[in-house]
This record gives structure tokens, C-alpha cells and sequence, in this order.
């Protein structure tokens, strides 16, 4: 794979930071080890270093020459709060915190084109490394936004990888629309009537209504969104009683909610909060409904994607850029800096055989390390394209 020549040589020390940062993941907005290694090895590169945006986000600058031209490359640092079952020397060391969607290697593939760009210095403008915290969940790339990371660190486009387990290895996908979803989250409160089990008649039971509720609301997909539009309901909490042989006075039904256009996002809302309700109150009970936005869907830019597949196609021939492909209905909080700047979110395939097929948010996954002077390459190439010397 055509490579940059340089990072492919200092592969061996990408994988070192990547199997450190591995055995050491950390959750939302708790990333402190993860910061200081990013911003100690951007310091040692000669890059100026910003901490603190979003409490643990760190913002490494790169200026060359005297273009007024500004490219964003972002990368996120968290963990997920589950175990590890890998085996592998490297794996955590903190339990109950595993790195399982590859931000390990995210964040390394952008610390390689950082160490490329700054020894090399083909470029002509600025290079703005965002180190993002809280991807899980977190929101990070929006409380970074709203702290204000482009008034700060102004730039013309913003762009950033994600690793695909489900696609082959150096497979880059630079797709232009709706590439992720809105990711809303759902609670709802079942209040009845607790009594005695052997007496259900003198209580109105939640745990029913709970789950005619459940039954109500999965069927909204089938008969209410257009077959060729995409929503997901999936209720995947469902909490009530404290004995046998008791009706409890409550229920609680938590879940997701997952679309990819305005409309259908507004409409979800609306018709899960109607139909609750109203089956509560078929069955006389109240049903109180917490429907929180989440985040909005990743909607990659036209002209960026191009300018993206161009890039990628530098590194891995053009017949292994996929430009069209559909949506995939899980979330991811870059769509904040996409609302902010034109920019791009790449997929990148890391499967080879076996290895660095295991799906992410799995206990047996890992990144495939042979995957980061690809995603390192890709990162800098776009770099030397967007900000060309003249």
C-alpha cells in the first residue's frame, strides 16, 4: 500500500503509543493520562499546545509559511465502561474500562501525521490537531464547539477517520450526505397502582402497561416512517418491582432512538410521546416521558468529500475508495464540528482475514495496528493537498 514512506518507517513507535494508550483507556471528560501523552509527544515535535477546552480536550497547532488557509484533523480519546476479554499483553489495566471502538487508534493515526507534518513542513497554512474527549456519550465535540474551538482555532474545513472492522483493510469510504445518525435517548416513567400480586384487580399493574408500551412503540417503524426512510427504536432497559409477589407502583422503560433526517427525528419524538401516553391511559395509568435529544446525524459536505476522496485515493489507489454507501444508524458527536465547518468523516477498513474483524463495543475487540500509517498517510496527504505550497 502506498504509504508515505517516512510514517511507514515509524510504525513501530505509532504502535507503541497505541498499545500504551490502550492499556489505559478512560472515560467521558476523565482522559487526563490519554491528554498528557497526546500534548508531552506534540510538545517534542515543536507543536504549539492548547489544553483544557472541554476539560480534558487537547489542541496542538502547526504553522507553515504565510497562506491564511487552515485545515481541522480530529480525533477522539475515550474509553467505553466495559471489560476487556482480549488476553492480549496490552489490555487494560483499568477494570471495567476497555478501549473497544478504537479511539486508541484514532487518536494515534493523528498523532503520526502530526509527527510527519512537523518534520517535513510540506505545507503552506495551518494544521489544527483536535484531540476530542467524551465521544461516548460525552458530547465532547460539542462542549468543545461551544467553548469555542473555531473562534479560537479558526479553520476553512474540519475532517476525521473512524476505523471499520466490517470493511477491508485500507478500504476508505468518503461519502457525501448522511453518513451516521441522530442518536436520541429515551426514558420512560410508568406510574399504576402497587397491590398485592394475588389481587391484580385492586391494582393498576405498570409492569402490563410497561410492556404494551414497549409493544406500541416498536411497532411505530413498521407502520408510521416511510420504508425508504431509516428509523431504530430500541428499548433496552425495562425496570420495576422488589418481590415476587408484589405489584409494584412504578415502571421504568429506557432506550434509543436513532433517525437520519429532521422530519422523521421530529416525528419519532412526537408519536412515541403520544402513543406512551396514551396506552397509559387506556390502562388508567400515567406514563411521563423524558425524550432527550442526542446527537444530531453526521451529514458529510459535498465538496469536502471530494476533497477527502482525492486524498485517499493518494494512499490507496482510487479503486479502493468507496464513494457510495449507506448509512450506518449508529451516532457519533463529530456531526457537531460538521454543523459548525464543512468538513468529511471517513471510514476506514481495518479488517484483514481475522485480524481486526471483531466489532467495536465487542469485549474481544481491538484495532488493527497495521491500519495506522494509513490512516496517518491519509490524514497527512489531505493535509500537503488542502494547504499546497504554491
Amino acid at each position: 500500500m502506498p504509504v508515505i514512506n517516512r510514517i511507514a518507517a515509524f510504525q513501530p513507535e505509532m504502535q507503541g503509543w497505541r498499545q500504551d494508550i490502550h492499556a489505559h483507556p478512560e472515560l467521558n471528560y476523565e482522559e487526563h493520562r490519554t491528554s498528557e501523552t497526546v500534548a508531552r509527544l506534540l510538545a517534542e515535535w515543536g507543536i504549539e499546545v492548547h489544553r483544557g477546552i472541554a476539560k480534558t480536550g487537547v489542541v496542538g497547532v502547526l504553522r507553515n509559511g504565510a497562506s491564511g488557509r487552515a485545515i481541522g484533523l480530529r480525533a477522539d480519546m475515550d474509553a467505553l465502561p466495559m471489560p476487556e476479554e482480549t488476553g492480549l499483553p496490552y489490555a487494560s489495566k483499568n477494570p471495567g474500562k476497555m478501549h473497544a471502538c478504537g479511539h486508541d487508534g484514532h487518536t494515534t493515526m493523528l498523532l503520526g501525521a502530526a509527527k510527519y507534518l512537523a518534520e517535513t513542513k510540506q505545507f503552506d497554512g495551518t494544521v489544527v490537531f483536535i484531540f476530542q474527549p467524551a465521544e461516548e456519550g460525552g458530547a465532547g465535540g460539542q462542549k468543545m464547539v461551544q467553548e469555542g474551538l473555531f473562534t479560537r482555532f479558526p479553520v476553512d474545513a474540519v475532517y476525521a477517520v473512524h476505523n471499520d472492522p466490517g470493511a477491508k483493510l485500507g478500504e476508505i469510504q468518503a461519502v457525501s450526505g448522511p453518513v451516521l445518525a441522530a442518536a436520541d435517548m429515551l426514558d420512560i416513567r410508568v406510574r399504576g397502582r402497587g397491590g398485592h400480586a394475588a389481587r391484580p384487580h385492586l391494582a393498576i399493574d405498570p409492569v402490563l402497561v410497561g410492556a404494551q408500551i414497549v409493544v406500541g412503540l416498536h411497532q411505530i417503524v413498521s407502520r408510521r416512517v416511510d420504508p425508504l426512510d431509516s428509523a431504530v427504536i430500541s428499548l433496552c432497559q425495562f425496570t420495576a418491582g422488589s418481590a415476587h409477589n408484589v405489584i409494584p407502583d412504578f415502571a421504568e422503560i429506557r432506550g434509543t432512538v436513532r433517525t437520519l433526517l429532521p422530519r422523521t427525528q421530529d416525528e419519532m419524538e412526537r408519536l412515541i410521546i403520544q402513543g406512551a401516553k396514551g396506552i397509559a391511559a387506556l390502562n388508567d395509568a400515567e406514563a411521563e416521558v423524558n425524550y432527550q435529544r442526542g446527537y444530531p446525524p453526521t451529514v458529510n459536505h459535498e465538496a469536502e468529500t471530494e476533497r477527502a476522496a482525492m486524498a485517499a485515493a493518494k494512499v490507496t489507489g482510487a479503486e479502493r475508495v468507496i464513494r457510495n454507501k449507506p448509512p450506518v444508524m449508529g451516532g457519533e458527536d463529530f456531526s457537531f464540528m460538521l454543523l459548525e465547518r464543512p468538513g468529511c468523516f471517513v471510514r476506514i477498513g481495518q479488517a484483514d482475514g481475522a485480524k481486526g474483524a471483531v466489532p467495536v463495543h465487542n469485549t474481544k475487540y481491538d484495532f488493527n495496528d497495521d491500519l495506522l500509517p494509513i490512516g496517518a498517510s491519509f490524514f497527512a496527504s489531505l493535509v500537503e493537498q488542502e494547504l499546497r505550497k504554491a
